[in-house]
């Protein structure tokens, strides 16, 4: 079967613009001097391109559920942002076949002043779900977050993992072709990853594709069949996601503990 995602040396960057007051004496007459060579350009004078994804390539089949692994702020979830579309690549390319799912952060697109059942009505509708089709859902969507009663109060008297909750119930349940996740099973108790884990299984029997970014070991190695580990926007590694999580593991020991001493 063609492949569901194709991403191709894909580079993502961003303009990171400082403030003055962040600016050194030696740093200002540095960037006057530059000012004075570029004719008076005054590009890149108070700025600096930051590359978050450096020639990042990914091919994704019907039935894969790969896992992102790396340290905070190795690019993790601008790759799945890219991936879903909401970030455009400054180079490379990146085609998806098929209805995305999609869940960046836990809490965002929820109106905090509305309920859980109301947002459940509002994500749906924005995400092409008629209100039928909403309704029929709804007990599924209730069950799996686990929030009983609780659906209808204000989703900003919810915890952390009452969101998380909900947004992946939501996201399963518009049946999509590709999943994307970002740190889903992060403030889950067991029972969730549980059943979480359970779904992603049913996920991969449907040839459905799931990519979802972790620093959970133990579920990457259960829940892939790959893996890729990024490192500064770069991928260090690809491979089976046993292989990926020993050899990321066994390089973080050492920071941890030059961290700890």
């Amino acid at each position: 079967m063609p492949p569901v995602i194709v991403a191709e040396s894909v580079w993502v960057g961003f303009l990171i613009r400082y403030h003055r007051s962040e600016v050194t004496l030696r740093e200002t007459f540095v960037r006057l001097l530059d000012r004075l060579s570029r004719n008076g350009d005054p590009t890149g004078r108070w700025s600096q391109k930051f590359w978050a994804l450096r020639g990042v390539s990914l091919t994704a089949q019907p039935g894969d559920v790969i896992g992102i692994v790396g340290r905070n702020g190795s690019g993790k979830t601008t790759l799945l942002k890219t991936l879903a579309g909401i970030i455009q690549p400054d180079r490379g390319r990146v085609a998806v076949r098929g209805k995305v799912g999609c869940l960046m952060s836990f809490g965002v697109g929820f109106k905090t002043n509305l309920s859980g059942r109301e947002n459940v009505f509002i994500n749906g509708s924005i995400l092409g779900l008629s209100q039928r089709q909403i309704r029929e859902r709804l007990p599924q969507i209730i069950e799996l977050s686990e929030l009983g009663e609780f659906i209808d109060a204000p989703v900003r008297t919810y915890s952390s993992g009452m969101k998380g909750r909900l947004g992946f119930a939501i996201a399963v349940h518009l049946d999509p072709d590709v999943l994307l996740l970002d740190e889903v099973f992060g403030t889950g108790d067991a029972a969730f990853r549980e059943k979480a884990g359970t779904i992603l299984d049913q996920f991969r029997s449907r040839h459905k594709t799931v990519i979802f970014a972790s620093h959970d070991m133990g579920m990457v190695k259960r829940m892939c069949n790959r893996a890729i580990w990024l490192d500064q926007g770069q991928v260090r590694l690809c491979g089976s996601s046993e292989e990926v999580a020993r050899c990321y593991l066994q390089a973080s020991a050492p920071a941890a503990a030059a961290k700890g001493k």
